[in-house]
């Protein structure tokens, strides 16, 4: 019973934190700070250097940027979780961008179990690096005998162990997200990305998954020094039926998103999950061109 309560305690906190972070990787409605344009409908955005604050002014509630919070946490939770989607729901996506073979880095990996899921799928290389050294360490005792996963501690902010064009993939599944609630969010997503984009070899790809729509991502994402082709899909989120009177057609969440030529949502575009998950496919060019993404004609 006791093992149980514990258990039950833990899952809620993960998922206060899930809920959280998909709230504050939302265009503000009533939060402070993100010079918020929506009217019901994605309108663009009307000045983009005020979707570079924190994603809400408000969330040193919980700072998902600090290393302490995350070992404090990681001490007093037992289990695993996965963040977002588990691999059986982005395996599609996965498959198109990283190659078996190829040297895969996973961002922020806690304590999930997608990375076991690809070596179980295939996967020959995935290096995972995490803030906390306490979740490191619990998961180098736990995959110890399974030479494909290696676990670092080590801030995404500063992969200088890594040389430049490392990795042929990098998965992100909530951690720039993470970032975005921390003090000082746009100098810490830049520097994120900026070591993303180093580290990741010419036609290697940025896999992103987040709650963050286009107006809140893409101007961190269209950065010209990071030379990425950027496609968007869009997943809704484990469990999501539509409801039973919808006559819409669905559709299928391997087709691309087109957006506009500023980098956002059509303002017809309707989503059919109010809280699906964002994914952008950040390809890395072998010429530099500047970021370029799949937009409307």
């Amino acid at each position: 019973m006791l093992v149980e309560t514990i258990w039950k305690s833990s899952c809620e906190a993960v998922a206060h934190s899930e809920l959280l972070l998909r709230y504050l990787a939302q265009p503000s409605r009533n939060k402070v700070g993100m010079g918020e344009v929506r009217g019901g409908k994605n309108k663009g955005i009307a000045n983009s250097d005020s979707y570079l604050y924190r994603d809400v002014s408000s969330c040193n509630t919980y700072n998902y940027g600090d290393a302490q919070y995350w070992d404090s946490r990681y001490i007093h939770e037992a289990g695993s979780f996965d963040w977002y989607q588990r691999y059986t729901a982005l395996r599609p996506f996965i498959r198109m961008c990283c190659p078996i073979s190829g040297r895969v880095l996973m961002v922020g990996c806690g304590n999930a179990v997608i990375s076991e899921d690809m070596v179980n799928d295939g996967y020959e290389e995935i290096v995972n690096i995490d803030i906390s050294s306490v979740v490191i360490e619990m998961m180098k005792k736990k995959y110890e005998n399974l030479p494909q996963l290696k676990y670092l501690q080590m801030d995404v902010r500063n992969m200088d162990i890594f040389p430049d064009k490392s990795f042929d993939c990098i998965l992100d599944k909530g951690t720039l997200d993470s970032l975005m609630c921390g003090t000082n969010a746009p100098s810490s997503a830049s520097q994120m990305l900026e070591e993303v984009n180093r580290i990741l070899k010419p036609g290697g790809t940025y896999m992103l998954i987040t709650y963050g729509d286009p107006s809140v991502r893409m101007p961190h994402l269209k950065k010209p020094g990071y030379n990425w082709n950027i496609i968007l899909y869009i997943i809704p989120r484990p469990g999501f039926e539509k409801p039973g009177r919808s006559t819409s057609p669905t559709r299928s969440c391997m087709e691309p998103v087109p957006l506009t030529e500023d980098g956002t949502l059509p303002a017809s575009f309707t989503l059919e999950d109010p809280d699906s998950h964002y994914i952008y496919m950040c390809r890395k060019m072998d010429n530099p061109t500047g970021v370029t993404v799949g937009h409307l004609q």
